[in-house]
């Protein structure tokens, strides 16, 4: 099945450096660093490194506890942290790149083809190796085993749907999740799945993302956007994908409170512009972050904002009065929903939570969100939230409960991979 799947490679690599160049038109980033798709890294040959693969974004920010406990108790420990897209890789840069020092490193993972995982591995020369959430690359975790670089699964989460995919493809998928030294499963129903699927030495550790810490100054930011949002009552759109800007922008022309105002906060950034220009095709008066004159306040008549920043996120939803929770009303299976729960903002999910199914049921339960069906369900829940103040600061006391309660993943994590972190004084790189 290996075999195949390596084959398969051959023909799709001319593809992907067409879909790079698709996708530079609205990224021109794309097209940088692209050497390193195919491995070609700079050699490392200095002290002993930590590998961290961080897709994109969201599992970046959910890297940013483990790598701050890891350098805390490995200070001298170089860390070598991969992405694949170029959002990620800036969020690494904005995260981690000023204070990390020397020893500190980024670089695109290449392509799952057997030569090219081979060259990163030989110049990346990591000594343990870590893979956020749900990437499974078949010719590299094996790759991994061969030259005893131990590997980890961490804040691994695997939704139903994704698991039936999977399992058209049991063979191939067991072959490499067993290949794995350790998988650190979100919770009981993904270490059910991983296991279903041929995976071992599964620990159940939580998840990361109710250990990240918001930026310092968050409060004084949130309170500066505050007074730019006039006193209005905000409506937070965090996340939105595809689609859901237009159906968001129906259900706010209907939603008849002259003092609310809209904030939509795309997903991915490359869509700013298209989102933009769908808001101004309303013939509504709207503004945008980019363009805010200082904190001068919204005019009265501004109905919409378009939040058209990067990583100011935890910001908007500690300025909002309440927040939906995008890729939630379509089926894109909802974004990550603990940071509007950390900030104390009052959350709305739509019916498709699947990539988050218990953090959504156990945020509905403790009462800092409520789940709606559909639009019309979404616009009686925010005309009552803003009739009720009351009701909004019982919400938002339960998220900030509920977030608190479910801290401690990095712990639990650093204890698994420590198990495999030998004596760095005495022990010789494996991957030399």
């Amino acid at each position: 099945m290996r075999m195949l799947y390596s084959l398969a490679w051959i023909l799709v690599l001319p593809f992907a450096f067409l879909h790079l160049l698709w996708r530079a038109r609205k990224q021109p980033e794309y097209l940088q660093y692209w050497p390193q798709r195919l491995g070609w890294i700079r050699r490392w040959s200095g002290q002993r490194r930590l590998w961290i693969h961080a897709v994109s974004v969201g599992e970046t920010r959910a890297a940013a506890p483990l790598i701050a406990a890891w350098r805390a108790r490995h200070p001298d420990c170089a860390i070598l942290l991969t992405h694949t897209t170029p959002t990620g890789r800036e969020t690494g840069k904005a995260l981690f790149g000023e204070a990390a020092g020397a020893g500190f490193e980024q670089a695109y993972l290449p392509y799952d083809f057997p030569l090219l995982t081979w060259l990163f591995l030989m110049r990346a020369r990591p000594n343990l190796g870590v893979i956020m959430e749900t990437e499974l690359w078949p010719n590299l975790f094996v790759a991994c085993k061969q030259r005893n670089v131990p590997l980890f699964l961490v804040n691994a989460r695997l939704s139903e749907r994704s698991a039936r995919g999977y399992a058209r493809f049991h063979r191939l998928v067991a072959q490499t999740l067993r290949s794995l030294s350790g998988l650190a499963a979100q919770t009981t129903q993904d270490a059910d799945r991983f296991a279903a699927l041929g995976a071992e030495e599964i620990k159940i550790t939580g998840n990361l993302k109710f250990d990240v810490q918001v930026p310092l100054d968050t409060a004084q930011r949130a309170q500066d956007l505050r007074h730019q949002f006039a006193g209005r009552f905000v409506w937070l759109a965090a996340s939105t994908r595809e689609g859901e800007e237009s159906v968001l922008l129906d259900l706010f022309d209907r939603l008849y409170l002259p003092d609310a105002v809209l904030v939509i906060v795309p997903r991915h950034p490359q869509r700013f512009a298209e989102v933009a220009s769908l808001i101004a095709s309303r013939h509504t008066a709207w503004a945008r972050r980019s363009e805010a004159s200082g904190n001068d306040p919204l005019l009265p008549e501004t109905k919409v904002f378009l939040g058209d920043s990067m990583g100011e996120l935890a910001t908007y939803y500690a300025a909002a009065d309440v927040a939906y929770i995008g890729g939630s009303l379509l089926p894109f299976g909802s974004q990550n929903l603990i940071e509007a729960a950390a900030a104390g903002c009052p959350a709305l999910i739509g019916p498709h939570t699947w990539n988050f199914s218990e953090a959504a049921e156990q945020s509905v339960a403790t009462g800092a969100a409520l789940r709606v069906a559909d639009g019309e369900e979404m616009l009686m829940a925010l005309r009552d939230l803003h009739d009720d103040a009351a009701k909004r600061q019982l919400m938002a006391s339960a998220g900030k409960i509920f977030a608190e309660q479910n801290r401690g993943a990095t712990a639990r994590t650093l204890d698994m991979l420590e198990a495999s972190w030998v004596d760095l004084r005495t022990m010789p790189s494996a991957t030399r």
